[in-house]
């Protein structure tokens, strides 16, 4: 690469971050400074990018920072032509050409800029300006011709300003409204209606850890939420809450509406952790969003699943691909963009049940780095755009063509038409899909409003296997007077509607503690629901009813107050007979439980869940629980609880995860008995050690594997009998958490393994682990940087502040980042060699290797096939 092509490529690496910049070790300046002065500013060459084949990515425009700033949000007018906002100023309009030198720029005569969202309908331009004070809010700007006119503010927004404010606006399905974004540091606006319950709570039963580093303290939800108004920016409609930090969103041909959620990076390798995410916005969702460790995961029944986990990264614009001229695949696929790792994702949704799947996540355009900021399809010429920059650097404007031999005729299909859009004679899914989303909206038009079918139609859809239609019905309920059906929940002897039903029951019959300060405990309610909970047989549930009802007993505790003595004592025999199952997320809710009813037990089989862990992230899971117990304690369990801490520091995670362990450690030692703490006082006082340790111990060398070898020696073993714990005991041994994510846990380096049996057979598995370099995926190639000094550096990318390179040189370290400066660089190429190390089975025996293999092709299901004896 030469070093022009080279200083265009990195002009372009900077943009909107989604969190502040990790910090980072600085690395030792150069020996002698660059050989010249380098000024050039150019945007990356297409020539530089990775783009899916039968598609041109070309460079039309170089944006000069100087005057025209770094933009980081598009919209099209009606005459074709694109208007873009500087993060930090003005506006400007686009007229593409044929080629770059065609293109022309001008700035639009108006008092508006600093937008992260653009939209032309209704005869006008709407303006989302995220600026602090007074000046953030919805705009209209009105023209005469080509002449911007009238600007007027509609709706003002608090708290806006930085990266977490208000974003994207778009035109609603019903072509009467918009629906607009905003980032969980945006204060609720005033709503006129509301399709979500104004019910939400954080609903912690254990005291929650903050972040380490301080950010969001004390923000309760609902968090980021996206809302409908008028075109007058008026009765406002408030949709669904519990996001982020949701930069975009937009609605496909069935007027359904999705978005890409940012996560924490700070939060890596906690159990706490979520990546990024595809989520399809139905009408009064929750998205689990709290801050610091109070996330809620993915299986809590009082939030959604996404559609797919992406993995790591810094989500920015969104798009579906209807109006381009690209083959009828692309035209329906819903495109994302990653700021962070620098790829343009189509994700290629398929109707499920009353929601939607990903068939597949495909890498549609990739740069390393490409800091992408928006994108917009232009339905005059039928091309994508996008755009990368932001922070007041070097930004760029690239067009996206299909030249390929497919037929690429843009669809003429409307967003917003009823059903679900399919081709050919529907398959079974497609057919129950359809069923499906006719009825999820059905219950929807129940959201918000009081009427008098509406607990009778829902009522049936609380049991249903579906959770996007349980979560419909029971949004539908609560949106009820509770007094009509309190004592239908109470009485319902379904599991799952039960379970359903008082969840429902503790959310609107009880506030939240912690959102209504004068909140009192209710103990004839909690006595009702106890004693409707204890009615349900644990032994006979499914496991997710299980979790799900382990969640509600921490809702209704923490709603409704500490149990008596009786009750406690009820719940003891009914739980703590129970614990521990077996299953690491239901243990890790059921110790919350019993460390909240001070279970005399709890330390005991605490302790030892925690000395079996083989991942940090559960081992972190039960350390933050029992540090509020005070029950139930010797002299040796509290010795080894504090000295996991010593062995927990050399653990690895994100940049609050040191933190995060400090302000457990200091949570568990303030509610220490003085004597222990003197009786304590060498291991908590107690230096740790400066060597790495590993979660799980480091294992004997065992053989040399060749492929055909290990394939054919696991082969057999995977008919049946396999063990599923033994399996996921060696993921940890063999370091495989350490860098991937599989069943919710594990590090984010490497690839999210969950859905790997869809895409790889055993010995394409096998092959990849033993030769990790024979086929690199682009999303997670390193590259070879070597500096001006003589200096080479090999890691990945992932963070760009200015000038400044962070690139990750420690797969098995989140924040272990090597920070360079891009004018000291002199060249960069990818990489030939896989980051992951080879020879990771090599200390396997054959059956075990298979174990690992069979947890591996299940997708994290202990009850598949291949565990059965």
């Amino acid at each position: 690469m030469t070093r022009l092509a080279l200083l265009g490529l990195l002009a372009a690496t900077i943009g909107l971050a989604q969190d502040p910049p990790a910090k980072v070790k600085p690395t030792k300046p150069p020996t002698k400074p660059p050989e010249k002065p380098r000024t050039e500013a150019a945007a990356a060459p297409a020539g530089n990018l990775k783009v899916l084949p039968g598609f041109k990515a070309e460079l039309i425009y170089t944006v000069p920072k100087d005057t025209q700033g770094s933009w980081v949000c598009l919209c099209h007018d009606p005459k074709g032509r694109l208007i873009a906002s500087d993060q930090y100023g003005a506006l400007y309009r686009v007229t593409t050409g044929a080629t770059a030198a065609d293109t022309k720029v001008e700035k639009l005569p108006v008092e508006l800029g600093m937008a992260q969202g653009l939209l032309w309908a209704f005869d006008h331009l709407y303006v989302v300006v995220n600026a602090g004070g007074d000046k953030a809010g919805l705009y209209k700007v009105a023209f005469a011709g080509d002449t911007p006119g009238k600007v007027t503010k509609l709706r003002g927004f608090v708290g806006a300003g930085g990266e977490h404010g208000c974003h994207a606006v778009m035109l609603h399905p019903d072509g009467k409204r918009l629906t607009l974004v905003c980032g969980n540091q945006t204060k609720m606006t005033d709503i006129a209606t509301s399709r979500v319950p104004k019910l939400w709570g954080d609903d912690h039963l254990l005291p929650r850890v903050p972040d380490g580093n301080g950010f969001m303290k004390g923000v309760l939800a609902p968090g980021g939420y996206i809302f409908n108004c008028d075109p007058e920016g008026k009765e406002a409609e408030l949709v669904s809450v519990g996001f982020r930090n949701e930069y975009d969103a937009a609605y496909n041909r069935d007027g359904e509406l999705f978005t890409f959620d940012a996560d924490m990076e700070w939060d890596f390798n906690t159990p706490w952790y979520r990546p990024t995410r595809v989520c399809h916005v139905t009408s009064g969702s929750e998205w689990g969003w709290r801050n610091g460790a109070g996330k809620y995961p993915a299986y809590y029944p009082d939030n959604l699943p996404p559609v797919v986990n992406i993995g790591p990264g810094s989500p920015t614009g969104v798009s579906f691909g209807y109006g381009a001229k690209f083959p009828k695949k692309y035209q329906d696929a819903f495109f994302i963009c990653d700021w962070s790792y620098g790829k343009l994702y189509a994700v290629h949704l398929k109707p499920k049940g009353a929601s939607y799947e990903a068939e597949t996540v495909e890498e549609f355009i990739s740069g390393t780095p490409l800091p992408l900021t928006d994108l917009v399809v232009n339905p005059k010429d039928g091309a994508m755009y996008f755009a990368v920059g932001g922070r007041k650097t070097q930004s760029g404007l690239y067009r996206v063509t299909y030249v390929g031999g497919e037929p690429a005729k843009a669809s003429t299909t409307k967003p917003g038409e009823l059903g679900v859009v399919i081709g050919g004679p529907p398959s079974q899914d497609e057919i129950d899909a359809i069923a499906g989303q006719r009825t999820r909206r059905q219950l929807e038009a129940f959201h918000g409003k009081h009427d008098p079918k509406a607990v009778a139609a829902a009522w049936p859809h609380l049991s249903s296997p579906d959770r996007f239609l349980r979560f419909a019905a029971r949004t539908a309920v609560e949106s009820q007077p509770v007094v009509g059906w309190q004592d239908k929940a109470l009485t319902e002897t379904n599991p799952q509607a039960a379970i359903e039903a008082i969840l429902a029951l503790m959310r609107a019959a009880a506030p939240c503690p912690e959102h209504v300060k004068d909140a009192k405990p209710q103990p004839e309610l909690r006595a009702k629901v106890l004693a409707a909970l204890g009615r349900l047989d644990f032994a006979k549930l499914t496991e997710s009813q299980k979790l799900d009802l382990a969640r509600v007993y921490e809702v209704a505790l923490h709603r409704l107050g500490k149990p008596d003595n009786g009750e406690r004592d009820a719940l003891l025999v009914k739980l703590d007979g129970r614990f521990p199952t077996g299953n690491r997320y239901l243990d890790g809710e059921l110790l919350n439980v019993l460390v909240f009813l001070q279970s005399p037990t709890a330390a005991t089989k605490g302790l030892k869940l925690l000395a079996d862990a083989p991942t940090q992230e559960e081992q972190l899971e039960y350390v933050r629980a029992l540090r509020v117990l005070t029950a139930g304690w010797t002299p040796e369990l509290r010795a080894d609880y504090f000295k996991w801490f010593l062995k927990a520091a050399s653990y690895k995670g994100g940049n609050s995860f040191a933190k995060f362990l400090t302000l457990i450690k200091t949570d568990a030692v303030a509610l220490l008995p003085e004597s222990d703490k003197v009786a304590l006082k060498p291991i908590l006082e107690a230096t740790p050690a400066t060597t790495k340790v590993a979660a799980a111990p480091p294992r004997a060398f065992v053989k040399k594997w060749a492929i055909d070898d290990l394939h054919a020696a696991v082969t057999p073993l995977l008919a049946g009998g396999r063990d599923y714990d033994k399996g996921r005991r060696l993921f940890a041994a063999t370091n495989c958490f350490g860098c991937h994510r599989y069943d919710n846990e594990g590090g984010s380096s490497g690839p999210d393994l969950s859905g790997i049996a869809g895409r790889f057979s055993p010995k394409d598995l096998l092959e990849s682990i033993l030769d990790p370099s024979k086929e690199v995926s682009d999303q997670y190639q390193a590259v070879e940087i070597e500096t001006v000094d003589g200096r080479k550096v090999v890691g990945r990318i992932v963070n760009l502040n200015a000038d400044g390179v962070d690139v990750l040189t420690d797969l098995l370290d989140p924040n272990g980042m090597t920070k360079l400066n891009r004018n000291n660089i002199e060249r960069m190429t990818p990489s030939k060699l896989s980051l992951m190390p080879a020879g990771l089975l090599d200390t396997l025996t054959a059956p075990e290797a298979a174990d690992l293999m069979a947890y591996l092709l299940s997708r994290g299901d202990r009850g598949a096939a291949v565990f059965k004896k």
